[in-house]
């Protein structure tokens, strides 16, 4: 995710605010100077897989993009639409049942018994899914198959499978690669809970084809996805079964078989000359004080990146969120207490406590917003992720360093 549906304390508050439109609410500001960091965090966390909510099986298609206080042009609540906007495909052919995706799951499952199976066909809103138990033998394991559409080269499609970063996602192992008819699948082997509450483990595989097709395979080492207890050491299915599940045919047939949403809105292509185009986390590391060494980042991610630097006394994450157009938010994220620069420049800041549990965390921000809208929040926390122990008594950056990284005129250039 990312490997849980879990909410952020962080996260909540911030929703609670934007839900209480009026009426006297007061926002918590300290959780609206860090807002930014959200959208790059839900990116970096894979938040797609089979859920099981109160024992009633429902495919949760989570937007990896999930973008909170985006600027109010109506657009970002359907690009994250739980079944993405599908690239254009013939007329469909007839609904698949949920039936028949029961019978494929069994079929392209080892031998087994089968129990608790329930599915929806292609012609039932929100979109298609199957989700059984299945026990080889070994012990029972929940095993759950979501299907959907992605846009063909959009950024969504390049998160799917894209391994989510450690420093944001405790995972043993997770490996992409590409099939031979151009599909690229991304088999990710975690946990159900990224504190580790409890042992049951989560393997999932995501495909995308190259027309957009989107497959997503979950299983777990417990008979249920939470609630049940650890009935075998590993889910029954291997990486390599994972794969070979994701890229059945059948699965392909039944995307093209949902019918398209009239609705749905058109592909808008990629933002030029903006934020968008700043490749994070190499801007971010050239702005590095020297004498850092930077063990984990985010890659060439426009718009949120991070690194994990350190200076010989400990490992420190710091992440970065660069947007376009946010003025219309000045008056959340800045309130009287911010600096005002000559140029017009709204600054604030913020130290205090993580809000990811981890002992000892604290979260040092600096949030900048230009008269034009164009925001810099940058985070720095004194340990490797925001859910473990501190490693170090402070951030690796001190705050005016913060503060100089999220001024510099290169996340513009």
């Amino acid at each position: 995710m990312p490997l849980e549906q879990h909410s952020d304390p962080f996260e909540e508050r911030l929703s609670a605010g934007l839900r209480h439109t009026g009426g006297g609410f007061e926002t918590d500001r300290a959780a609206l100077v860090t807002a930014g960091a959200v959208r790059g965090r839900r990116r970096l966390l894979l938040r797609r897989r089979a859920a099981v909510v109160g024992g009633t099986a429902s495919l949760a298609l989570v937007g990896v993009g999930g973008a909170l206080l985006l600027p109010g042009h109506g657009s970002s609540g359907q690009e994250r639409s739980s079944v993405a906007a599908s690239a254009s495909t013939p007329a469909a052919p007839g609904p698949v049942s949920g039936d028949t995706l029961i019978r494929t799951l069994e079929k392209l499952l080892p031998d087994g018994k089968f129990s608790k199976a329930e599915a929806r066909g292609t012609d039932e809103e929100p979109g298609p899914y199957v989700h059984l138990v299945f026990d080889d033998g070994k012990g029972a394991a929940a095993v759950g198959v979501g299907l959907g559409r992605v846009e063909p080269g959009t950024d969504e499609a390049r998160q799917v499978t894209k391994c989510p970063g450690k420093a944001f996602a405790h995972y043993d192992a997770c490996n992409t690669s590409r099939l031979s008819d151009g599909s690229v699948v991304m088999v990710l082997q975690g946990y159900e809970y990224p504190d580790r509450r409890a042992d049951t483990k989560w393997w999932s595989a995501e495909l995308v084809t190259p027309e957009g097709h989107h497959v997503s395979v979950s299983e777990w080492n417990a008979a249920a996805q939470k609630g049940a207890p650890v009935s075998r050491d590993q889910p029954p299915l291997s990486p390599a079964q994972l794969k070979h599940v994701a890229a059945a045919a059948a699965w392909r047939d039944a995307i093209d078989a949902v019918p398209e949403d009239p609705d749905k809105p058109t592909a808008q292509p990629s933002t030029t000359g903006t934020a968008a185009d700043v490749p994070v986390a190499p801007t971010l590391k050239s702005l590095l004080p020297k004498g850092l060494t930077v063990s984990e980042d985010s890659g060439d991610d426009p718009g949120f990146g991070y690194v994990v630097a350190d200076d010989g006394k400990g490992r420190s994450l710091v992440q970065i969120n660069v947007q376009s157009d946010m003025s219309d938010v000045e008056g959340e994220l800045f309130g009287s207490g911010a600096e005002t620069l000559p140029d017009g420049t709204k600054v604030a800041t913020r130290q205090g406590p993580g809000e990811k549990g981890g002992a000892g965390v604290v979260m040092w921000t600096v949030d900048t917003l230009t008269t034009d809208g164009r925001r810099v929040v940058i985070s720095a926390f004194n340990s490797g992720a925001q859910d473990t122990a501190a490693t170090r008594k402070a951030p690796v950056l001190t705050m005016k360093q913060l503060r100089a990284i999220a001024l510099s005129p290169k996340w513009w250039q």
